[in-house]
């Protein structure tokens, strides 16, 4: 009965979709994704023109005389820019998110990299991203930053092209999700599931059709976060993700294939 009306839910209708189908104490969640374009301000951004993508979830509840809704989360995501760079620079904060890294582990020799850890590794990516190119899209609660995700094409990452354990499995064109990085108060609350489902939509919006990621699979329940810098797969599972193949015990390669939409089926037909 539910899938029935799910079929035409929009927006306005989560509230009265609950009060008719649950009981008193029951509840609903929907998570939804809203997808535009900045033609107007928004939360104080300018009419630029470009696509912006935002996931929220709500969940609604049947009171004993009404219905009320017990809360909404919004989450905005946006591709890196020099416009954006300071919500990067607060996000990653002194320590460049973990040890001075500053999102460069996969873009440069190990030797060079450990010769620029900290102040030159941030300058390599502020050079980077003043160039024009996006390394990544930051995820903003509140208009807050508070997430991370590195998303490029696998060719940007010389050390992944590289690897054994991670070496390409086929030579389908593929992005790849290299890093997650979430701030400290705000994990463990799915966000690095709404960051995956995001980095797949930016990808999509960019004519990609695979996205690729390298998670680790932990032996035990817990594992530091400084270890799960690449994601755990458990979030890739939630994000739609399906393992391809695995180089080591723990650390599988695992890919979320895009779909082509019927009417870009018929153009490639003719």
């Amino acid at each position: 009965m539910f899938r029935e009306y799910f079929a035409s839910w929009n927006a306005h209708d989560v509230e009265k979709i609950a009060s008719l189908l649950f009981a008193s104490g029951d509840l609903l969640a929907c998570e939804w994704v809203m997808t535009g374009t900045l033609s107007g301000n928004s939360q104080g951004l300018p009419a630029t023109g470009k696509s912006f993508s935002v996931l929220g979830s709500t969940i609604a509840g049947k009171g004993a005389t009404m219905l009320k809704r017990r809360s909404d989360i919004v989450h905005e995501f946006h591709p890196l820019t020099s416009a954006r760079w300071a919500d990067f620079e607060i996000l990653f904060g002194e320590r460049g998110a973990c040890g001075g890294c500053w999102c460069m582990w996969w873009r440069l020799k190990r030797s060079e990299f450990e010769r620029q850890k900290g102040q030159a590794n941030k300058q390599s990516m502020r050079s980077l991203v003043a160039s024009g190119e996006v390394p990544g899209i930051l995820a903003y609660a509140e208009g807050e930053p508070i997430g991370w995700c590195a998303i490029a094409p696998r060719e940007s990452y010389p050390v992944l092209e590289r690897s054994r354990v991670l070496k390409r499995i086929d030579d389908e064109p593929v992005w790849s999700v290299t890093c997650l990085f979430v701030k400290k108060e705000r994990r463990n609350k799915g966000v690095s599931v709404r960051l995956l489902r995001a980095a797949v939509e930016y990808v999509k919006e960019r004519g990609g059709m695979v996205v690729e990621g390298y998670p680790v699979e932990p032996k035990t329940d817990r594992m530091p976060d400084a270890f799960a810098w690449t994601g755990l797969v458990s979030a890739f599972k939630q994000a739609g993700f399906v393992e391809c193949a695995r180089g080591s015990q723990t650390r599988p390669i695992m890919r979320f294939r895009i779909k082509k939409h019927a009417s870009s089926e018929r153009k490639a037909a003719l």
